[in-house]
């Protein structure tokens, strides 16, 4: 119900609802490039929006391994609307980071405010004795068309250099320019958010070190006192999880009504057995992953090899993915097919900075290795 924090449980529960609405509107977000309304709202009523956000705001202020079963649980009816659902908690989770007034104006609705966030510095923002004006253009800010708020980042002349700074803008300070034409991720609207020489009071502003760090305001509760480097790439591989478990199901349930044979079974037994595997393994390191990034501390070793597996893990689920799809013939490549939707969402997932491996794996080589970590 609004205002009343969700439990694990419930949480789960509404994603495992809202794949069934996502999945029998995946290939309409697909075309439209959007999330269909009945979706968007499925996600918010599911409890994404509120998850992170902090308990006496109404929120669960909650786990990263409750959050990467839910989205992997919704990821499985649409990668896309997983997709939403994970930047969407991860974008309400920053207001933590605000001054007290700020997350008060924030959330003043209640904890289902939906909040986008524009993590790039691709913004500019002026100083005045009481804020900023603040102007910019972000390109790939996923389920901004559904937002209410938006926090995006934007630099500030900062002595000799610029500082990176977030910006809280209430959705009429902002509009969204329709240039999502992705191969992949398509019903995700990650269209470009625009403001233009904004008034943003002092009071809704921070760092973007104290994020970086997980300096939250007036809040213990480890989703917000974590460093982001622990959280960040679980957010975005939490739908491959459930888009590769999709793809295996689909990819079954042709194998078993085109079966003809005992040495087709047998090649089908085969190529299910290692795709199951290979989609558990990876389930097990992002599992792993959230459980760090749970925990009261985590050291210089855990902080690297977090980012390092979570990116791994994705190109395991790509690789699954991609055999499946390979293996399914000329029909699966149709449009109508859906094993071609997914293939194309993981691919377009991948190429995410947060989950290329050679950067995280670079630095958590040095850790291993015990040498500097690279520049």
């Amino acid at each position: 119900m609004p205002g009343q924090p969700r439990t694990r449980t419930d949480l789960l529960a509404g994603a495992r609802e809202a794949a069934v609405v996502a999945a029998r509107h995946a290939a309409d977000a697909d075309a439209d490039r959007l999330l269909d309304p009945r979706v968007a709202d499925a996600v918010v009523r599911a409890g994404f929006a509120r998850h992170f956000v902090p308990a006496r705001r109404g929120g669960g202020a909650g786990t990263c391994r409750e959050l990467l079963a839910a989205v992997a649980a919704l990821g499985e009816g649409c990668t896309a609307a997983a997709w939403c659902a994970s930047v969407v908690a991860g974008a309400a989770r920053m207001g933590a980071y605000l001054p007290e007034q700020g997350q008060r104006e924030l959330w003043a609705r209640g904890p289902d405010t939906v909040v986008a966030g524009a993590l790039m510095p691709h913004g500019s923002a002026t100083e005045m004795s009481d804020g900023w004006r603040v102007t910019g253009e972000w390109d790939f800010t996923g389920a901004v068309d559904f937002s209410d708020w938006a926090l995006v980042c934007a630099l500030m002349p900062d002595g000799d250099g610029h500082s990176s700074w977030f910006f809280a803008l209430p959705r009429e300070d902002y509009r969204v320019a329709d240039t999502w034409t992705s191969v992949g991720l398509r019903g995700t609207g990650s269209n470009t958010l625009v403001t233009d020489n904004v008034f943003v009071p002092r009071h809704r502003a921070f760092p973007r070190a104290e994020m970086l760090a997980g300096r939250a305001v007036a809040s213990a509760a480890r989703c917000h006192t974590a460093p982001l480097r622990l959280l960040s790439g679980l957010l975005f591989a939490a739908p491959a999880l459930g888009a590769a478990r999709s793809a295996l199901r689909i990819w079954s349930d042709q194998r078993i009504v085109d079966a003809v044979g005992p040495e087709a079974d047998e090649e089908s037994r085969r190529a299910a057995a290692r795709a199951a595997t290979a989609v558990d393994a990876a389930g097990l390191l992002l599992a792993r992953a959230a459980a760090v990034a749970d925990a009261p501390t985590a050291d210089a070793l855990e902080a690297a090899r977090n980012p390092a597996e979570c990116a791994l893990a994705v190109e395991q689920l790509v690789d699954v993915v991609e055999r499946l799809f390979r293996s399914s013939g000329s029909t699966a490549q149709l449009a109508p097919h859906p094993l071609q939707r997914i293939w194309r969402d993981v691919h377009s997932l991948a190429s995410h900075v947060a989950l290329r491996f050679d950067g995280p794996g670079a630095a958590y080589g040095a850790q291993l290795l015990r040498f500097p970590e690279p520049v």
